[in-house]
């Protein structure tokens, strides 16, 4: 399917969603999977500080986990991005897409034998209305939940929302126990397809197939899972071509076609919403002033770190967190290599010359330190100096603290999704601290229109500001690179909204 029939079929999707089309009650058979063996995993974004909080997650290591191995959501993104239901069995909206009624899976029971129902789901949601919640714009816009019976709930929202049955697929919104949460969070207790035997933080996760589950014979496939975790690119596919591990994530591009090369692996590159590039902070000086903005989105070489960074495995980006995946992806012209376009701007913002220091982190892309000397490089013909800062990859990767940093992302499936997540004034992962004006006047009118002609109109404008305006330079979308060893298969369509086959590889691939 091309990226522009996909994203009719995904506004087509949408579209039927706000006029009470119900939700998928689950995945068809895997045609060629098999049960039984164990899936061995090296995967970074691990931390320390690492537990079953789903508030804290933001790394691969968690997400896999916990959404891909012990908890569930009310919804599943499937790997070609159409919504399903997984704790929800159906949705159905108001004519406004304001009040959501969902109707949830009977006789399921967490892994501690409480069955499941509505209170859990008020209840764990409830959570993220906690102001350090990565998921707390998505649960800030609910004025009211209520269970309407014992399996089923509702949801009324401050205002219509097309997409709000997608948002529910966020792995932070996990379902937990009502009554129960501090000892599920403790020890690991949900309805997913595998059961906790071992948690060690920011190290290791082992978890063991649950005897039945409502996805049996459809996913679900592995006896059991290891997951190591390993920050460090290098250390992972070590790990896979000593055969300690079946599986890695994030494979260093530089990499990628000597493994391939190699009989006993594949290498998957998969191209998603994923963008890697650097982030100013626009409520700090100078980065508060639009025309240094302006001249450090000219200064930097976007070809050249396709090329070098990504080898190609990826894309020219264009300054926006919504990518060639998303239904409303407006491919706007990126902005260009200009230094005299840079200089003139400089010099508007008041500078001959400038010096700034920039935080960076193989902890936050792979090659993020040969972008920023590739950044370096071109940013000096404009009369900008960036100074390096590097942290190692197991350092905790700072959102905040610093005013210019390296980073990347892998994007939502939707535009709300993904605005909403990062470019919001309330959202904790704002980097930039952007979103505010007619950027937040656009989102809301965009959430509650209905025609997907002037949908596209409001989010092609919202693309233009933050390409324009905003302080997301980002010069690349990545593909998802990892590879895995011939002892797994897996299935025709991998997913691509995050690494691992959406972080789901526990569930959806199998031993080969």
């Amino acid at each position: 399917m091309t990226a522009l029939r996909r994203r009719r079929v995904l506004q087509s999707a949408l579209a039927a969603a706000v006029l009470g089309a119900s939700g998928l009650a689950g995945a068809a058979a895997v045609a060629g999977a098999t049960r039984g063996g164990y899936f061995r995993a090296a995967l970074g974004g691990a931390r320390g500080t690492d537990s079953w909080d789903a508030r804290t997650h933001a790394g691969l290591f968690m997400s896999a986990a916990a959404q891909g191995a012990v908890f569930d959501t009310l919804t599943e993104v499937a790997a070609g991005g159409a919504l399903r239901g997984e704790l929800a069995t159906g949705w159905s909206a108001s004519p406004d897409a304001r009040v959501w009624t969902f109707d949830l899976r009977p006789g399921v029971r967490f892994h501690n034998g409480k069955a499941f129902g509505a209170e859990d789901v008020l209840a764990s949601l409830a959570l993220h209305r906690d102001a350090a919640s990565p998921a707390r714009p998505i649960v800030a816009e609910i004025e009211e939940m209520r269970a309407t019976a014992p399996h089923q709930v509702q949801f009324t929202l401050a205002t219509g929302n097309a997409d709000f049955p997608y948002l529910l697929a966020d792995y932070h919104l996990l379902i937990y126990p009502a009554g129960q949460i501090a000892e599920a969070m403790a020890r690991g207790i949900g309805t997913g397809l595998y059961r906790v035997e071992r948690f060690e933080p920011g190290r290791r996760f082992i978890g063991h197939r649950v005897a039945e589950h409502y996805k049996d014979g459809r996913a679900g496939w592995f006896d059991g899972v290891d997951f190591l975790a390993m920050n460090d690119p290098r250390d992972r596919l070590e790990a896979m071509r000593s055969g300690r591990v079946d599986a890695i994530d994030r494979l260093p591009a530089a990499e990628a076609a000597a493994l391939q090369a190699e009989p006993r692996f594949t290498v998957q590159s998969l191209a998603g919403n994923q963008h890697y590039g650097f982030a100013l902070r626009t409520d700090l000086a100078p980065f508060a002033d639009p025309h240094l903005r302006q001249a450090l989105k000219a200064a930097v070489d976007r070809e050249a770190m396709v090329a070098e960074v990504l080898h190609g495995h990826g894309s020219i980006g264009q300054d926006s967190p919504i990518g060639p995946a998303n239904p409303y992806f407006a491919a706007l012209e990126p902005q260009g290599f200009d230094p005299d376009r840079a200089r003139w701007h400089l010099a508007q913002a008041g500078h001959e010359r400038i010096a700034l220091p920039m935080l960076v982190s193989e902890a936050a892309f792979d090659g993020a330190g040969r972008a920023a000397e590739l950044y370096r490089e071109s940013a000096a013909q404009a009369g900008i100096a960036l100074e390096l800062r590097r942290l190692p990859p197991e350092t905790h990767w700072p959102r905040d603290s610093a005013g210019f940093r390296a980073g990347g992302w892998s994007g939502r499936a939707t535009e709300d999704w993904a605005f909403s997540t990062v470019l919001t004034e309330a959202a904790p992962w704002n980097a930039t601290r952007g979103g505010s004006g007619r950027f937040g006047t656009l989102l809301r009118e965009a959430r509650a229109e209905f025609d997907s002609t002037r949908r596209a109109e409001l989010y092609a404008e919202m693309q233009r500001i933050s390409r324009d305006e905003g302080g997301l330079i980002l010069p690349m979308y990545a593909n998802h690179l990892q590879a895995h060893s011939a002892r797994i298969a897996t299935p025709k369509r991998v997913g691509a909204m995050r690494a691992m086959d959406d972080s789901r590889m526990a569930e959806r691939w199998w031993m080969a």
